[in-house]
This record gives structure tokens, sequence and C-alpha cells, in this order.
């Protein structure tokens, strides 16, 4: 790997300045690479899942990695004019002159997750590649039909010096995550996330993370529940639940709660009348997941809490080998229960009533910020009252994961949730160094301030002048 590294770091110096037309050429090979395959690469995400959604795998993976793909190759020679910028008084008017100029910062290094691993791979290339830089991707281990088709695919569009897939377990990530990169991303969990700064740290890398976090559903008196509880059901159904912005918990006002527990069971009923045979509806990705889901859901049962699964079909899930697992709904989770401790990945909703707003945001606020918040509701001063009283990586009002979509939104966390962002003019600015650029006029401006010795009135002056 570092011997792949130095491969592209020469290649990268050797080729400076780098050209738009290069980058737009770079984008578009990355986007024919995800499009030309798309079904190979759908066939290899159901494989390593035991089941995943054809339909699900090409919205949320080829759809989504092509859109941002696309996207940044329309815009790319907006984002990297330069800026020019006031010189200071009386600077500018001496002929001083002022810019930022973006350039890219290298070889970037990316360590996917496996639950969307072709987009969480795609996506961040867009803003990568129209950056300017070179690229290194480490898989996941838990995806590993998906990992081989990369490697296999990428020589076909890209020199090994412009762009390279390494895979293995976490002996490779720990070495991956060592290496002296220009910059390096990492999308994955918490804990994972803080082995990764300790690696980067040595060489100081700049990195990028994107995390999770128990991102909280506030349901408003004013909400619509029949239409909140679907889209939550969406969201939390989606991909099984496997997404780091899936909707972790509700907070819902304590005399709708019998209502909403119905709207989701309803919701998720209409989604998926049976679970098994159903092609449209996603498994676990492995055995551990799996058990631990399970464990977790007897561990709230355990304590106190009332389990409904929604298993309209009344399917034997204990009989069937496949890893599919129905929405559980937990009412009466408390904090003592590990769903209200971690972040859930997967199809378990705990719901839990408030009588004050206040009291949800105090909730929302005791916790660490997360990924994401999501509020319904039709009364714009309790939704003003929420945004301006919690703090998240982003928000989708009326609706859950939507902001993700927008390309033109910073996508990203804050705290354990993640640091920094990307996605369009976001992503460009990340993958870049801004490079600050000052032209002297002819004038011997040093003389003329009194900054150089000896010191005198002419210095004095000017240090007036800045302290008005």
């Amino acid at each position: 790997m570092r011997e792949l590294l130095d491969r592209q770091r020469a290649a990268f110096m050797a080729e400076l300045p780098v050209s738009l037309e290069m980058r737009r050429d770079r984008l578009a090979r990355a986007v024919a690479m995800v499009a030309d395959n798309a079904e190979r690469l759908c066939d290899a995400l159901s494989e390593d899942f035991g089941h995943r959604s054809r339909e699900q795998s090409m919205i949320t993976d080829i759809a989504a990695s092509v859109g941002p793909l696309r996207h940044a190759r329309k815009h790319v020679a907006r984002w990297a004019k330069s800026e020019r910028k006031a010189a200071m008084f009386p600077l500018g008017l001496l002929g001083g002159r002022a810019w930022i100029e973006y350039q890219p910062k290298g070889v970037v290094g990316i360590i996917a997750p496996w639950n969307f691993p072709v987009n969480l791979v795609m996506s961040p290339l867009a803003g990568v590649l129209a950056a300017g830089n070179r690229a290194m991707v480490k898989t996941s281990e838990f995806t590993p039909v998906v990992a081989a088709l990369f490697e296999e695919l990428a020589p076909r569009y890209f020199a090994a010096e412009e762009l390279a897939f390494v895979s293995g377990g976490p002996e490779v990530g720990k070495a991956f995550a060592e290496l002296p990169f220009d910059h390096l991303l990492f999308t994955g969990a918490t804990g994972i996330a803080k082995h990764i700064l300790h690696a980067a740290a040595d060489n100081l890398v700049p990195v990028t993370l994107e995390l999770g976090g128990k991102s909280p559903v506030v349901v408003g008196r004013s909400a619509d529940i029949a239409q909140a509880t679907g889209r939550v059901v969406m969201g939390k159904m989606l991909n099984a639940g496997q997404i780091c912005l899936a909707p972790d918990y509700m907070l819902v006002p304590e005399e709708k709660e019998d209502a909403v527990v119905a709207g989701l069971t309803r919701a998720a009923a209409a989604m998926y009348p049976g679970l098994l045979a159903n092609p449209d509806y996603t498994a676990v990705i492995n055995d551990r997941h799996h058990a631990r889901l399970h464990q977790w859901v007897e561990d709230a049962r355990s304590k106190g809490a009332e389990v409904i699964a929604v298993n309209p079909a009344s399917e034997d899930f204990a009989a069937s080998n496949s890893r599919k697992m129905p929405l559980h709904i937990i009412r009466g989770a408390t904090d003592d229960m590990i769903v209200m401790q971690e972040e859930i990945f997967g199809p378990v909703l705990p719901v839990r009533s408030y009588r004050h707003i206040d009291d949800a945001v105090a909730e929302v606020n005791r916790r660490d910020r997360p990924l994401a918040l999501y509020y319904f509701g039709s009364d714009g001063d309790e939704r003003r009252r929420v945004l301006d009283r919690t703090i998240s990586g982003g928000v989708t009002l009326d609706d859950v994961i939507f902001h993700v979509s927008q390309e033109e939104l910073p996508f990203g966390g804050i705290g354990p949730s993640g640091t920094g962002a990307y996605h369009g003019e976001a992503g460009f600015r990340t993958f870049s160094h801004a490079r600050s650029i000052y032209r002297q006029p002819r004038l011997d401006v040093a003389k003329l301030a009194g900054m150089r010795p000896p010191y005198g009135k002419a210095t004095w002056a000017t240090i007036r002048r800045q302290m008005k």
C-alpha cells in the first residue's frame, strides 16, 4: 500500500496543475464505472447481504452515486475559480492584491463502510476527483464480493496511479489508516473512529469523520400522525435500518403515543405485508449483527419494555435461515436499556413520550450530538424552538434522511457524530487546499509604514491607525 501511495503521489506532482478537462474526464469515468456495471454491483450487494432489494440498491447505491459525480462534473469549473479578497487598508489602495486559489491536496484515502459499500465510495470520490486529487480506497471486509468487484472493475477505467482499491480485515485497515495521506475520510462507527484518529495522528493527516449516533425523531403535537409514522417507517426499514441516518428513536406527545404506535404498525404492514420472501426487504448484513439486534431486543424486554414485532403475515423467523428481521417497536424504553444507549443500526425503534416540547429538547440534548434530527409538525414556533435549542449534524423537517440527497447541502456530523463535511461544493472545499496569495505593490510598503528599523514617527502612525 505504501508503494501504491508513493506512485500516486509522484504521478500527482508530475501532473500539476490538474486541468479542469482531466477532472471532468475522471468524473465521467467514475460515472461509467458505476453505470456500466450496475447489474453486477447490485448482484454483488445482494450476495454480500444475504439478500438486498435490487430496486433499493439501484436507488441508494447506483443512482445515488451517479448523481453526485455528474453534479460535480457540471459545477467543478465554478467551484475551482479563484476568489478575490479585499487587501487590508491602505494596501488595497496602494495596489496590493489578495486572492484564494483552490489546489488539490494530493492523495486522499477513503475508508468505506459496509452498509452502502458503493455509494459511500463513489459519493466522496465526486469531491475528491473534482478537486483534482488521486485516491486509494479501503473497502469493508463485511462486503467482500463488492470489494472484489471494485478491484476487478477499477483498472478498466482508471490507472492505479489515479484510483486504486485495497481490501482486507482489521490489520489492513489499521495499516491503511497509518499511511501518510494528504487527507483521510473515514465513514463508520464512532468507536473505530477513535482508532483512526490515533493512527492518522503520527503523520498529522487531516481527517474527515462521517459517523452516526442516535438520531431522534421529534413528533410535535401539530404533526399529521399518519404522514409522520409512514415516513419514519420508510426510513427505518430502508436497508433494514442499517443506515447512519436512520431514525434511531422517537419522542412523541404522551397523549399521542398509542396513535403513533398504531400508525407505525399500519405503515410497516402496508409496505411489507410479508418479509421472508419479499424481494423489497433487505436482510441484516451478517450473523453477528443479527444476533446483536435480537440480544438488544431481549435486553429491553427483560427490563420491562413492551416489544411489538410487526409481523403481518405471522411468519416464523426463528425457523428461517434468513437474516431478515421485522420492525420491532419498543415501548417504555428506559435509559438502562442498550437500545437507548447505543446506535441501533437495524429495524428496532424505541418510542418514548414527553409532556412538553422542552422535555423532548432536553432528552435530545442530554445525549451525544446526533448525525441527524427529524421534526414533524406544522407549528412554526415549536419547529423553530426545536431547531434553535438542539444541535445536530443535519436536519430533515417533516420527513427523515432526505437532507443527505441535497447535493449542495454540506453533509456531516458534529462531535461524536463526525467532524468535517462533504457533498457538492462542500466536498470540493474539503478535499482542496485553500491557498492564500497576496501580491505586494511596487511601493516599498514596509518603509512607508515605518515597519523597518530604526522605528520612529511613521511606525507609531501605523500602530495608531491599526489600533484605531
